[in-house]
């Protein structure tokens, strides 16, 4: 059973959309009988994926609209927003997917800082600013789905602009929570998508068939719905190479960092490589001694709705 946001003829809106995850979630949304806005970069790559999302609508042609968005303009964002709800009449659903990642040094070029910054956090930060208060009154229920990435979490050297806007993400995003369960009358919740290794345009560097250890956008945003389904905040997604307890391992020696008084990074600094080769050995113990009935090591509690779901 979807998670209730996902009823028929409700509305959702995807940034991002002309592509990867963002498309995959829009083929889906519109699958379920949803109005769908599309929204992206103007372009025929736009347009091409707005054809391919009504193609899936039960409802056919009229309920999907691709609206040429650049979500590092605040003024575009709003027009988006009156675009969805004068087409559609309200929000339920706002997925703020959009994403670049053109690389950055440290002392790199102040252009790639800027523009990575204004797509991938400040997209968010506006979309949820902008979209969130109508949903909200309507008193329906809904979704804010914001797309993060584990390299805003475990931080690892060689892309700090784009580490540095998903951290941002991840703090938004729990700050939106937070603000939303607090309001009273509210029924938006707010949840942090953390993709694995998924091949999109923005990861195939050049390739172009999908690596083995990747997953597809289509089982990312199956992954994404039953994890809200179930309720999480949390959408820690797996891959073909990196179940959830390495994920665990990982995000647990980071955050050790500040807990134990290490360098930064310690992860990738020579004098801590054996102190993390037997904390990794350590942790693999207990959890092959834990066990778990999910492969995707997460524990649900009598039956697992990810191992019936997927099976």
């Amino acid at each position: 059973m979807n998670h209730p946001a996902f009823a028929s003829n409700h509305v959702a809106v995807v940034t991002g959309a002309a592509s990867g995850i963002g498309l995959a979630a829009a083929k889906r949304f519109a699958g379920l009988g949803m109005n769908v806005v599309l929204a992206d970069l103007p372009g025929e790559q736009l347009d091409k994926a707005a054809r391919e999302t009504a193609a899936v609508s039960p409802h056919g042609p009229g309920s999907v609209v691709a609206v040429p968005t650049d979500v590092a303009s605040t003024d575009a964002l709003k027009a988006l927003e009156k675009a969805a709800v004068d087409r559609f009449g309200r929000v339920h659903v706002l997925m703020n997917n959009a994403g670049i990642q053109p690389g950055s040094s440290i002392f790199g070029a102040q252009d790639a800082w800027e523009k990575v910054f204004a797509v991938n956090l400040w997209g968010v930060i506006n979309g949820s600013r902008i979209f969130a208060p109508a949903m909200i009154a309507h008193g329906q229920t809904g979704l804010i789905i914001n797309t993060g990435s584990k390299q805003g979490i475990t931080t690892p050297p060689g892309d700090p602009a784009y580490n540095v806007t998903k951290t941002g993400v991840k703090a938004f995003t729990e700050a939106l929570q937070h603000e939303l369960r607090n309001t009273p009358g509210c029924a938006i919740s707010a949840h942090l998508l953390i993709p694995g290794f998924v091949y999109t345009g923005l990861t195939a560097n050049g390739r172009t068939e999908k690596p083995e250890s990747a997953w597809t956008p289509q089982e990312t945003v199956d992954f994404m719905m039953l994890s809200l389904e179930g309720g999480d905040f949390y959408i820690l997604c797996p891959d073909n190479d990196v179940e959830r307890a390495t994920d665990e391992k990982r995000i647990l020696w980071a955050a050790g960092d500040i807990i134990e008084n290490r360098p930064p990074l310690s992860r990738w600094h020579p004098d801590y490589a054996d102190a993390f080769k037997l904390f990794w050995q350590s942790n693999a113990r207990r959890s092959a001694e834990r066990g778990s009935k999910c492969p995707f090591a997460r524990s649900c509690g009598g039956r697992c709705v990810h191992t019936e779901a997927l099976a």
